[in-house]
């Protein structure tokens, strides 16, 4: 007999019955609770106007309701606008902040602006306007004007704001099943059971690409196998030699890690996606997907990343390099999940860059992105790694671009570029136009690399 989804919603213990677990929260909070501050705008998890607030371990993180389906809330404690309050039950600080902020204008989207202020200053976020930028990157707003509600943010960041209340629920310790389909082990060995068992089944990890097959498609998936709750793909380790990230490590979980061995992906990892994307999406889910225009694949190619690969029948490990063999296709047999990567630290010698090109900086996919890890000794470029997404029918390495940067410089490799990829052409870009963009930025590693000190990056005039 399959078990009832169970959560906590403002304080209260819900238990879902008669509801899909691939129904999203947001049709679920609108639908069938009536709480309808919570509202839908892009249903792809753009825009921001869904957001709702996750309480786990001592902190409160935002995500888009839209694209979060019931059944990955299990155990979970979510918190939507209607059960904001202040301590003597009026309107919370932030709601306060808010309207005395003139941050409001026609208020559709303000129930998500007051969810993501609420997470950035429960978190410890501070009135630095690059941390008010990149908190409310996910939300967007159309007719207030963001000066206002700026001002709001500013006004409550480093407020004392109460933390999360202990959770309600106690979490499950053994495989469980919500409707006959939608799976969530909790070993690793009942995980590999079940993709066994159901090969056609969707690998849920995040859900912020899957979940929009439920929320934009309306077509949501019959099977799923949820991995959020396997320990072995969450784990985060670093050693004196190598990174290892788990699959089903989220971005937020995974970026001091990464940030510490590789100070280039901090300001690459805040364009990747927003705060909300980031709290849910996985760095295996984004290498699973095998899309040709996702974010990370470049820099897991450049930094050689290699891939641990579990079923039934062992464990292997692949570079990151035989992984990708087709449009949105892998290396990945049926019965097989991505337990974990790992890359090695930088040598001696080494510097790594990488860079994001997008039609809007924040929120929006790659139109070109690079990755470049080099060696240079005594002066000399002795080892290159150049990988680009965007540019062919899966990320790749610029093999012809490595081979003449080492032997005759940075005008042959940018040259070369040309022989490596026929790129996509698309709405985000033609081929030339990638063409070019790929060119430019080896051009910009050339500079970055000769003048370390000189500004490269322009963000505001």
């Amino acid at each position: 007999m399959a078990d009832n989804v169970r959560f906590t919603l403002n304080d209260k213990h819900v238990e879902i019955v008669g509801v899909s677990p691939v129904t999203t929260l947001l049709d679920w909070l609108r639908d069938h609770r009536g709480l309808r501050g919570t509202k839908e705008g892009c249903a792809e998890g753009d825009c921001g106007a869904c957001t709702v607030v996750l309480e786990r371990e001592g902190r409160r993180d935002a995500v888009n309701s839209c694209i979060v389906l019931l059944g990955q809330l299990d155990g979970q404690s979510v918190r939507t606008v209607e059960g904001l309050r202040g301590v003597d039950g009026g309107p919370h600080p932030v709601q306060t902040a808010m309207a005395e902020a003139d941050a409001t204008q026609c208020g559709f989207c303000t129930p998500g602006f007051v969810m993501s202020a609420l997470a950035h200053a429960s978190n410890g976020g501070t009135a630095d306007p690059e941390a008010i930028h990149e908190a409310l990157a996910g939300n967007l707003c159309r007719c207030t004007g963001y000066r206002p509600i700026v001002e709001a943010m500013t006004r409550i960041a480093g407020l004392a704001v109460e933390p999360p209340p202990a959770p309600l629920l106690s979490p499950r310790t053994t495989s469980t099943a919500f409707d006959g389909a939608f799976f969530a082990p909790r070993s690793l060995d009942e995980l590999l059971a079940l993709r066994a068992a159901h090969p056609e089944a969707f690998l849920l990890a995040g859900g912020t690409d899957l979940g929009l097959l439920a929320s934009r498609e309306r077509k949501p998936p019959k099977a799923v196998i949820h991995l959020m709750h396997v320990p072995e793909l969450a784990a985060i380790s670093a050693t004196a030699d190598k990174i290892t990230i788990g699959a089903a490590a989220t971005y937020e979980a995974a970026a001091p890690t990464l940030i510490e061995a590789f100070p280039a992906l901090r300001p690459y990892l805040s364009r990747l996606g927003s705060r909300q994307i980031r709290n849910m999406g996985t760095i295996g889910g984004n290498i699973g997907t095998a899309s040709p225009i996702g974010d990370m694949p470049p820099v897991l190619l450049a930094l050689e990343a290699s891939l641990t690969l579990v079923s039934k029948r062992g464990t292997r490990e692949i570079p990151l390099d035989a992984f990708f063999l087709d449009y949105r296709k892998t290396e990945l047999a049926a019965d097989e999940i991505i337990q974990s990567l790992s890359m090695p630290r930088l040598w001696a010698g080494e510097t790594f860059h990488c860079d994001k090109v997008s039609k809007r900086r924040d929120q929006d996919i790659s139109t070109v992105a690079g990755a470049y890890r080099v060696r240079i000794r005594n002066g000399r470029i002795e080892d290159a790694r150049l990988a680009f997404g965007g540019m062919a029918a899966t990320p790749r390495r610029a093999r012809a671009a490595e081979a003449a940067l080492l032997k005759d410089g940075f005008a042959a490799a940018i040259e070369a570029i040309e022989t490596d990829f026929k790129p996509l052409d698309d709405w985000r870009g033609s081929a030339a136009y990638r063409r070019q963009v790929a060119a430019n930025l080896l051009r910009r590693l050339e500079l970055r690399l000769a003048e370390p000190g000189r500004v490269l990056e322009v963000e505001a005039l």
